[in-house]
């Protein structure tokens, strides 16, 4: 892997730094191709998220595919990523220095993430929370269906959806990961071991990149008014 301040492998670092951590891991099985090597706007997506982690984070870990060289904006620590996304994540981890205090977890699949964002997870985990969240709020109708029937309508009076990026104490999520086989979502996993993790406010551009069809959503919305087709 190319394109590093330091190559893989654990490095020094200090107390209360804030590390972020770009999950870019991911084999894109189901999306059909590399998602996070995909153009926005004349730059990768991960070329984004990198972007976004650097100008608002004390230092930046990457976390790619096996055999994928990096050659973007230098980073500080590289990984390479497993099948499941926890797997990456621990990778992660591992060239993290222990004395890291806030982990910022980044996924190139939110590449529209504001500065704004980033700096307010981190500020809420500073002033006391394990964890902090970027939600919006859920507009849409959510609904059970079984083999093709409705079964019913879901509540969603106190449901948001939640974005990237999301910050955590890095001890709590460290023995989170610790105990847990493979952890599914994070910010759940530590409430449901009674951290205490907070909501700041999202953006309803942070949309998620899942498919190609939502990365054409994403590259309008990243594309200047005046010269989008009409």
């Amino acid at each position: 892997m190319s394109g590093s301040r330091a190559g893989p492998g654990r490095i020094t670092g200090v107390r209360d730094h804030v590390w972020a951590i770009v999950l870019a891991g991911g084999r894109g099985l189901r999306y059909g191709r590399l998602k996070q090597l995909d153009d926005l706007a004349g730059s990768r997506l991960v070329d984004h998220t990198v972007a976004a982690a650097r100008r608002t984070c004390d230092r930046v870990a990457l976390v790619l595919p096996s055999g994928v060289d990096w050659d973007g904006e230098p980073v500080d620590a590289l990984a390479v990523g497993g099948d499941h996304q926890s797997e990456s994540l621990r990778a992660g981890l591992a060239v993290v220095p222990a004395e890291a205090g806030i982990l910022v977890l980044a996924d190139p699949a939110h590449p529209l993430a504001a500065d704004r964002i980033f700096t307010e997870v981190v500020e809420a985990v500073r002033a006391g929370a394990d964890g902090a969240v970027p939600v919006v709020p859920l507009l849409e109708v959510v609904q059970r269906v079984r083999d093709g029937v409705v079964v019913d309508t879901l509540p969603k009076q106190d449901a948001v959806v939640t974005q990237s990026p999301q910050a955590f104490r890095a001890d709590v999520l460290r023995a989170a990961h610790a105990d847990a086989p493979r952890p599914v979502e994070n910010s759940g996993m530590l409430a449901a071991l009674g951290h205490r993790v907070v909501t700041v406010p999202g953006d309803p551009a942070n949309l998620h990149v899942a498919s190609p069809e939502d990365l054409a959503v994403v590259r309008r919305l990243a594309t200047p008014p005046a010269t989008r087709s009409r």
